[in-house]
């Protein structure tokens, strides 16, 4: 795996399939774009529907998670509120059917084998298709086509996806992230400390630079 210098890293914690990890990741760029050096993204993946994730990886929507019409449409409007603050179109609100752990084993695979720009386009890839064109990031033929466009060979995310292995590893990474405290996401850390939400850019700056 090479890796690209960098003297500053930010930790992300975060789910495609979270519209506030889609707005957060916006304004990151926001604020990454009045910085002279670069700040590298060190994504963590999580599943946020671990509640309700089968031994097999599928999905029971039966399960209760305590996450009514209420909550939803609570959530539809704070993102609406945060798509006017950052001035960002999105093609959907929630994604509440879409299934984002292949596309988490698919990053995280790249993020371990490939350099960082590599890397970086392809998870940009997966949340704008989804966000921006309502595409089903779950799909393998649509995750190797991403991922062949950001310079990857398509049959390696071919073979990622079916490594029970690469599952587990990735699994395990959810598991780490809530014994480090992570109940939600984004959660943004630094040196020590975090911010969770999609926060504004001058609250990221203050995380980075303590200003």
């Amino acid at each position: 795996m090479s890796e690209t210098q960098s003297s500053e890293r930010i930790t992300v914690f975060s789910d495609y399939v979270c519209p506030f990890c889609y707005l957060g990741r916006e304004s990151l760029r926001q604020y990454q774009s009045t910085r002279e050096d670069e700040l590298e993204i060190d994504w963590h993946p999580f599943d946020l529907r671990s509640g309700k994730r089968n031994p097999d990886g599928s999905i029971d929507h039966s399960v209760d998670d305590g996450k009514d019409e209420d909550y939803y449409e609570q959530a539809k409007q704070g993102v609406r509120r945060l798509q006017e603050k950052y001035d960002v179109e999105m093609d959907l609100d929630i994604a509440t059917n879409i299934d984002s752990l292949p596309a988490q084993i698919a990053s995280y695979y790249v993020k371990e084998h490939y350099d960082y720009e590599t890397w970086l386009a392809f998870d940009v890839s997966i949340f704008e298709a989804l966000w921006q064109d309502g595409a089903d990031i779950g799909d393998e033929d649509l995750l190797v086509d991403l991922a062949e466009d950001a310079g990857v060979d398509g049959d390696e995310i071919r073979s990622a996806l079916a490594d029970d292995a690469l599952r587990s590893a990735v699994r395990e990474k959810f598991t780490a992230a809530k014994r480090q405290g992570i109940t939600g996401v984004p959660t943004f850390a630094y040196d020590g400390h975090a911010a969770r939400g999609a926060v504004p850019p001058e609250q990221l700056e203050r995380l980075v630079e303590g200003t």
